[in-house]
């Protein structure tokens, strides 16, 4: 099965002249229709038989996101079984009672059994159980710092932080400028607790995704000619005991969770467009 991993890699098949004899209106559109699977290679008639067969079959179309963190999931389950849970239960905050690990996720317990099982009294989805995962099996222990940083800050986080604050940041502002409950269910829903914060704020609520992964979240409200900001901060020894792209996925993860209560009291989505 050939491998076609966007449309422009169709489009640069076709002779793109835009003649129409595919009854699209141009060469790309006919790209975009076959690699939504809506027409076949061979409806355009300027492609020689070689191309057709070794693109004219079923193409096979690059994981999506959500596809890739399963594979994720089962990756990291498989990893279980040779793992000693009981010293993973030490050095991660959690407990062991001889069949599983048990730590609190968000306040919540979610056990990890020596099969690589998972249950939990949360939803278990990919965005959750792949960071939860790395934590037990690769977590270092180090104790909380009490220093607070931005994730840019982290080692590596300069290069990623414009992916964070646009999944991330961004999308969280936006749930918490038009859900006004939004840090009242942080508290009550997700066991958080109001602090100062590392910065001036309105809001601030530090979380607990994971025992040696706190989070702040720090609200600033909008003002007459001042846009709101909100800011992210996790303890300085955040990327030792869980790697960077887990704490990424970790904080996209509850932006999803937030963003789907915010969706419950009618409020449009944070990811929608605009």
């Amino acid at each position: 099965m050939t491998r076609i991993n966007n449309p422009m890699e169709i489009f640069k098949l076709l002779p793109q002249t835009n003649c129409k004899d595919c009854n699209e209106k141009t060469c790309m559109a006919f790209a975009v229709a076959v690699f939504k699977n809506r027409k076949t290679l061979d409806r355009c008639p300027h492609l020689s038989a070689d191309v057709l067969e070794k693109y004219g079959g079923e193409v096979e179309k690059p994981n999506t996101i959500d596809e890739d963190m399963r594979e994720a999931v089962e990756y990291l389950k498989n990893k279980v079984p040779g793992t000693d849970l009981e010293e993973a239960a030490a050095r991660t905050g959690s407990k062991y009672d001889g069949k599983k690990l048990t730590l609190k996720v968000m306040g919540k317990d979610f056990s990890v059994y020596a099969d690589g099982t998972l249950s939990s009294d949360i939803h278990v989805n990919p965005w959750l159980a792949v960071p939860v995962l790395n934590y037990v099996l690769y977590s270092k222990g180090r104790p909380l710092s009490g220093k607070w940083i931005t994730f840019r800050e982290l080692k590596g986080g300069m290069e990623r932080y414009s992916l964070y604050h646009q999944r991330c940041e961004k999308p969280l502002k936006k749930i918490a400028d038009t859900y006004p409950d939004l840090f009242r269910d942080m508290l009550d829903i997700f066991n958080g607790r109001r602090v100062e914060g590392p910065v001036d704020a309105d809001k601030a609520v530090i979380l607990y995704p994971l025992p040696l992964v706190p989070i702040i979240i720090s609200y600033l409200e909008p003002e007459e000619g001042l846009a709101s900001s909100l800011h992210v901060f996790f303890d300085e020894t955040a990327d030792e005991n869980l790697d960077l792209d887990s704490l990424y996925t970790l904080t996209a993860g509850m932006v999803i969770m937030f963003d789907k209560l915010a969706q419950r009291h009618g409020i449009p989505s944070a990811h929608a467009a605009g």
